[in-house]
């Protein structure tokens, strides 16, 4: 009889410790929610136009990836952006959302820190320009000390010769533009290290005398 109590007790054990290895795989695979600051950019141009760009809204999602390796990550990001124009020249501009993914390189500066070597360039004011060719996609793969930037915007719209074409921009006229996004993925592969990402909004303004593009940066978040 004692030893029936002994064996049942050591059963419940066992079924504790089942549970307990349970809810600690099941945490450990959770998606992870950052909410993120956004931001904010104030430029008086050459010709006395000011522009006003605002990030809010802005979160990441980490989820595990269906790969289910270290070189795996995935994320949903969301954000809003609204662009505002003074000035009596101002006739519009275009709004280029996106994000700059990096494995193992800092890319909390300015711009983008540790030499990129790959889908983008930066200036010394930390402008951010994706290469040609980089589709608007989010899923990546990246080695160690590289990061790739990619636009979140894939806008169709026929050519003069009713050809299709796609654009990355959106355009707006007069005063006032806006672009939202909710649950864009950015999945990335090949990154056995540390990785992190980082929105950033181009936006191009024209006026009677001037043309000229700026950039505002997203606060950094890591991919795991």
């Amino acid at each position: 009889m004692q030893f029936r109590k002994t064996a049942a007790r050591l059963a419940g054990i066992g079924a504790a410790a089942t549970v307990a290895l349970g809810l600690s795989a099941a945490a450990a695979h959770a998606d992870t929610f950052v909410p993120l600051p956004g931001g904010h950019l104030t430029q008086t141009l050459s010709d006395g136009t000011v522009i006003d760009v605002t990030l809010t809204g802005e979160s990441a999602t980490i989820s595990p990836s269906m790969g289910a390796t270290p070189v795996h990550r995935n994320a949903w990001t969301s954000g809003a952006v609204s662009v505002q124009l003074s000035g009596t020249t101002a006739k519009g501009g275009r709004i280029d959302p996106g994000y700059v993914v990096g494995c193992q390189v800092a890319i909390d500066g300015g711009g983008v820190n540790g030499g990129p070597s790959v889908g983008a360039s930066w200036d010394n004011q930390g402008n951010v320009t994706p290469q040609a060719g980089v589709n608007g996609g989010g899923n990546l793969t990246l080695g160690p000390g590289q990061a790739q930037a990619f636009h979140l915007l894939d806008l169709e719209k026929p050519d003069d010769f009713g050809r299709e074409t796609h654009r990355w921009r959106n355009e707006f006229h007069g005063l006032n533009g806006s672009v939202s996004w909710s649950d864009e993925t950015i999945g990335l592969s090949g990154c056995g290290g540390y990785a992190q990402a980082r929105s950033f909004v181009n936006v191009e303004v024209e006026t009677d005398n001037v043309k000229t593009w700026v950039t505002l940066w997203g606060q950094p978040f890591s991919l795991g």
